[in-house]
């Protein structure tokens, strides 16, 4: 797969998801072969206004490339000077967020409300591909809502902005993650424009991924609540594509291995206090649907040092 000048080794691609795609998330997917990553989104203006938190959630490491930095604002001139400031950083795609559901975001006119403001998408775009040579992305949604569905608009806008890919979640921002993810809006964009058309919602397994492909002509995939607490299932959906094989769900000892790796890297990169406590809510996603798991999400909520994690993870 190609975006821009950005050569991909697959089409599947990991979703940016707030409080989940960080550095130590990230380095396992990309580790089952994930092909393209995404950052958290991040601020613009908080980039701008140098604050603290933004470091954090743009660092990244050896081996993560190609990996796309997502930016979110609504002001094309400073979208296009934050672009500029970090193109000399090691990410490969800068992102447009136009699909974030969250209040606080789209009351400030950004994420998915610029769904509503076509006019304000172009010139978004149109300032950041002027500003810089990599590639530039958006991610967009269905539509704010059944009475504005407009992802072919936005996509044909996008394109004819500069932007080298266009993502769409089959939602409304009305919907957030509820309901059934709409293929068929995927589907009339992949129609609608010639840059690449990444899908987005509802994989949770290899035989969705295939079906999306196939019911959409979408040239990715991006898989977001899906590998939470499942970085496998890129392994799974890329040894499908090569082989028509299901590979079985990976068993007890494979899941404990997993969940001290990622606890092991929380820890590394970002200490064990804060790393251990952000650990909780991915210990909760590994074990979702084993017995007694919400008993072990009770239990994980108290604990504060890998040692007591490992022992935990060694009691299950």
């Amino acid at each position: 797969m190609q975006i821009g000048n950005v050569n991909i080794k697959n089409n599947l691609i990991l979703a940016p998801m707030a409080g989940v795609t960080d550095l130590p998330f990230r380095l396992l997917c990309k580790e089952e072969g994930c092909g393209l990553l995404y950052t958290e989104m991040v601020s613009a203006k908080a980039i701008l206004y140098h604050n603290k938190n933004t470091e954090g959630l743009m660092q990244v490491t050896e081996g993560e490339n190609p990996i796309s930095l997502q930016l979110f604002g609504s002001e094309p001139e400073i979208m296009a000077e934050i672009a500029k400031q970090v193109e000399e950083r090691p990410f490969d795609i800068i992102d447009v967020n136009m699909g974030c559901p969250v209040p606080k975001v789209v009351n400030n006119g950004e994420g998915s409300a610029l769904m509503k403001n076509p006019a304000l998408v172009g010139k978004i775009i149109s300032a950041m591909t002027s500003a810089v040579k990599k590639p530039v992305t958006v991610k967009i949604r269905k539509g704010f809502d059944d009475s504005g569905v407009n992802a072919v608009e936005i996509a044909k806008i996008a394109e004819e902005s500069g932007a080298a890919a266009v993502a769409v979640h089959g939602r409304t921002r009305e919907q957030y993650y509820s309901g059934k993810a709409d293929w068929d809006i995927i589907a009339k964009v992949k129609q609608a424009v010639s840059i690449p058309v990444i899908g987005n919602g509802d994989i949770n397994s290899a035989e969705d991924a295939i079906a999306m492909m196939r019911q959409t002509g979408c040239d990715g995939v991006m898989i977001g609540r899906g590998s939470r607490g499942n970085p496998w299932i890129f392994r799974q959906v890329s040894h499908y594509m090569q082989t028509g094989e299901i590979l079985p769900k990976p068993d007890k000892e494979e899941v404990k291995r997993m969940i001290l790796r990622h606890a092991d890297l929380q820890k590394q990169y970002k200490g064990e206090y804060i790393g251990i406590r952000e650990m909780r809510k991915h210990f909760a996603w590994y074990t979702a649907g084993y017995p007694n798991s919400a008993a072990l999400r009770n239990r994980i909520n108290y604990i504060e040092s890998f040692e007591e994690l490992e022992a935990l993870v060694d009691e299950i």
